[in-house]
């Protein structure tokens, strides 16, 4: 297959971009961001696809900036939903597509893990963007896969972890929200399951799976997680999120239930905390 992944310059698409160069796939893979392929231009879209004989897709690319959503909503809109009809109008049905999508897509309601087939209710633009994308998928005659997943980290992009090592060693204290449960996703985990799913067979619909890193936590775990890790003295203290307001509302309770993707693709899902570890060693290289 001729694989593009888009968001190639982010988290997720930065450490596909590793494994693929590790391993040897039948694969052809072209790795975009916006300034190489722009999602939200449909002619530009099909032109590529044309061009470079795509028949495969995994969407890395993703507007996740969730404050600041609510005050560019268009723009989340063509990003998260638009370009996802792009690209699979593009794709014509003539393969595989696999699609990144979020836990923001529920309303933190439950304390149940989340299931794929559980009722979604998105709380603000960045999960109803989504949540569109979504969508449009599921009503497409292309197949694949839909991966939503939490709390992703890397070391690469920008995320909590790369914020709480630098603000570990510049502060003495910091306070972290503990009444948002979830758990963390290292990107390089996801990585290896997006790669897994590119050699399934193509089911007869799409189907929805959810991924993060096993354990729960809450922000406040997984900064003092961090700090000891990295052995930063940074004393880490518990605070409530109406204490942080922010410009969108957040799920309290994300966790994801991942008894189906473990089960299809026969897989043991590490700890969060042992990736963290893994992935803060990467860090200090």
């Amino acid at each position: 297959m001729n694989v593009l992944v888009t968001g190639s310059s982010g988290q997720l698409g930065s450490e596909i971009k590793v494994l693929s160069k590790k391993h040897i796939y039948r694969h052809v893979f072209f790795f975009e961001n916006t300034s190489g392929l722009d999602i939200t231009d449909l002619s530009s879209v099909k032109d590529y696809f044309k061009q470079n004989d795509i028949n495969a897709v995994i969407n890395c690319a993703a507007y996740t900036a969730v404050d600041k959503a609510e005050s560019e909503q268009e723009l989340a809109r063509k990003v998260n939903a638009d370009g996802v009809r792009n690209l699979l109008e593009a794709l014509n049905e003539r393969g595989r597509f696999i699609h990144i999508s979020t836990d923001y897509v529920f309303n933190g309601e439950s304390y149940i893990p989340y299931k794929e087939t559980d009722k979604v209710d998105p709380l603000g633009t960045y999960g109803k963007t989504k949540r569109e994308g979504e969508e449009y998928f599921l009503n497409s005659n292309t197949k694949g896969f839909i991966i939503r997943t939490s709390w992703v980290y890397s070391s690469f992009g920008n995320n909590f972890v790369k914020t709480m090592l630098r603000l570990g060693k510049d502060r003495e204290s910091l306070g972290v929200i503990f009444d948002q449960i979830g758990s963390p996703t290292y990107a390089r985990d996801l990585a290896k399951v997006c790669l897994t799913f590119l050699e399934q067979d193509t089911p007869s619909k799409t189907e929805i799976y959810h991924y993060s890193n096993e354990g729960v936590a809450s922000w406040y775990d997984f900064a003092k997680s961090i700090m000891e890790i990295a052995n930063l003295k940074c004393n880490v203290k518990p605070i409530e999120t109406k204490d942080y307001p922010t410009p969108a509302k957040r799920p309290n309770y994300s966790f994801l239930n991942k008894t189906k993707i473990k089960k299809d693709l026969n897989i043991e899902i590490p700890h969060w905390r042992d990736s963290l570890n893994e992935c803060i060693k990467e860090l200090e290289k």
